[in-house]
């Protein structure tokens, strides 16, 4: 089964990374609401599910930052000839860091916003025996010490269905 969760990871950094993925939907929402966000760069996207004093501690980190990861696999055999037919429950943790409180969490749900947009742009067939119904729960941590100084983020949940 952590080759379902690895394949679902990859396929949803494919989707984030895309020249229409995440960059160009924050530059949509930088011009929309007239703020200058910085794109994400390829090296601050992680596809692992690591808390960010680690991160900081161990790998060198540059905010904005996207991690991806699977976080829960669900076999309900509903299709009974399969070997798994069920729900890849997946994570997406947006993290924003400043040296000061002001501009943080707008520029986090900014962040959050431009994510959500590329799921719901990307509802349906995603490939490989994965599908993407739509729907995602977003959450939002409070700000800690970190990163440049202030660190705050925020997790986006969302359910694809597997069936291979």
């Amino acid at each position: 089964m952590p080759r379902i969760g690895n394949a679902a990871t990859l396929k949803a950094l494919q989707l984030l990374t895309a020249p229409a993925g995440l960059n160009a939907s924050i530059g949509t929402i930088s011009r929309e609401e007239s703020v200058a966000l910085p794109v994400i760069a390829a090296k601050q996207v992680f596809t692992q599910n690591v808390a960010a004093d680690i991160v900081e501690r161990d790998l060198e980190t540059n905010y904005p930052a996207v991690h991806l990861y699977c976080e829960k696999l669900t076999n309900t055999l509903k299709e009974t000839f399969r070997t798994f037919s069920g729900q890849a429950r997946m994570g997406v943790e947006v993290r924003v860091s400043n040296d000061r409180l002001q501009g943080l969490e707008q520029r986090l749900q900014l962040y959050v916003d431009a994510v959500t947009q590329v799921l719901d742009k990307s509802r349906g067939d995603w490939g490989g025996g994965m599908f993407y119904t739509g729907g995602y729960e977003a959450v939002f941590g409070g700000v800690k010490r970190g990163g440049k100084n202030y660190i705050q983020t925020a997790k986006i949940t969302y359910d694809l269905q597997v069936s291979l």
